[in-house]
C-alpha cells in the first residue's frame, strides 16, 4: 500500500481533497508576488526593448523589400557599417588584451594603488555618455593634452575613425575586466601548479590551462543618416540582425565549452 493511499482515502474524500488543493500557479513560493513581479519584468521589457525593436522594423517594413535593400545596402550604409563593425572589431580586440591583462593584475597581485585602479575601471559606467564624449573630444582635439602632443607629428585622433576606436575601446574596457574578474577568482593557483610540476612551461600553461578557462567569458567581454527615419531604420534593422546573430555565435560557443569542460 502506498503512502498516498495512507494518508489519503480513496473514493469521493481523495478527490474533494484534491480538489481543495491550490493550483500550481497560487502554491506558496519562496519568493512572494510572482505574478506582480513578472508582469512588471515584462511591461518594462516591453517598453525599453521590445517596443522600439518593434517600431524600428514597422518604420522599415514601410520601405518595401526593395527599399529596404537599396537603403540597407547602399553606399553610405556599407560605409557605415564598416565604422561601426570595423572599429568595434579592433576596440575589442584592444579591450581584449589589456581587460584580461587588467582583470590578472586585480585579482592575483596586491600592489599600492590597486584600489584606485580598481575603481578607474568603472569610471566609463559612472560618466554619461554625452560627458565622456565631450571629455575624450577636449583630451584628443588638435589642443587637448593627449591630441596637442600627436598633432605635429601628422596623428588626427578626435572626429576621426581612430577617435572612435578611442571611444568604443574606452566604453568597452569596464565589460571585459568585470566579466573576466570572477573566472581569474575562481582560477585555483594549485592548477598552475600542478601544471608546472608537471614539466610545463610558464608559456604552455598559459595556452593549455589559463587561457581555455577563460576563453568563454572572454568571448563574453570580447560582443544614423540625417533625417530620413524610413532609411535609417532599415539600416538599424541590419545592424539589429547582425548583433544577434553574433550574441546567438557567442552563446553557441558559451554553452559548448561549458558542455566540454
Amino acid at each position: 500500500m502506498s503512502q498516498d493511499s495512507i494518508l489519503i482515502p480513496d473514493g469521493p474524500e481523495r478527490s474533494l481533497i484534491e480538489a481543495a488543493r491550490p493550483p500550481f500557479f497560487r502554491r506558496r513560493s519562496a519568493i512572494p508576488g510572482f505574478g506582480l513581479t513578472l508582469g512588471i519584468t515584462i511591461t518594462v521589457l516591453s517598453i525599453v526593448v521590445l517596443i522600439p525593436m518593434s517600431a524600428v522594423a514597422i518604420k522599415a517594413a514601410g520601405l518595401g523589400w526593395g527599399g529596404l535593400f537599396a537603403a540597407g545596402f547602399s553606399p553610405r550604409a556599407l560605409a557605415a557599417y564598416r565604422l561601426s563593425f570595423g572599429a568595434a572589431l579592433i576596440a575589442a580586440g584592444i579591450n581584449g588584451i589589456f581587460g584580461l591583462i587588467t582583470a590578472w593584475a586585480l585579482v592575483r597581485y596586491r600592489f599600492p594603488g590597486r584600489a584606485l585602479v580598481n575603481a578607474l575601471v568603472d569610471l566609463p559606467f559612472a560618466l554619461p555618455t554625452a560627458v565622456a564624449g565631450i571629455s575624450l573630444a577636449a583630451l584628443y582635439g588638435p589642443h587637448g593634452w593627449i591630441g596637442g602632443l600627436l598633432a605635429p607629428l601628422g596623428i588626427k585622433v578626435a572626429y576621426t575613425p581612430l577617435g572612435v576606436i578611442v571611444a568604443l575601446t574606452f566604453i568597452g574596457l569596464p565589460f571585459v575586466v568585470r566579466t573576466l574578474e570572477p573566472v581569474v577568482r575562481d582560477l585555483a593557483d594549485d592548477v598552475e601548479e600542478a601544471a608546472a610540476s608537471l614539466g610545463a612551461s610558464r608559456l604552455a600553461t598559459l595556452a593549455k590551462v589559463v587561457l581555455p578557462s577563460l576563453a568563454p567569458a572572454w568571448l563574453t567581454g570580447f560582443a544614423l543618416e540625417q533625417f530620413n527615419y524610413e532609411e535609417a531604420a532599415a539600416i538599424a534593422l541590419v545592424m539589429l540582425v547582425a548583433a544577434f546573430a553574433m550574441l546567438f555565435v557567442i552563446n553557441a560557443v558559451q554553452a559548448w565549452s561549458r558542455r566540454y569542460s
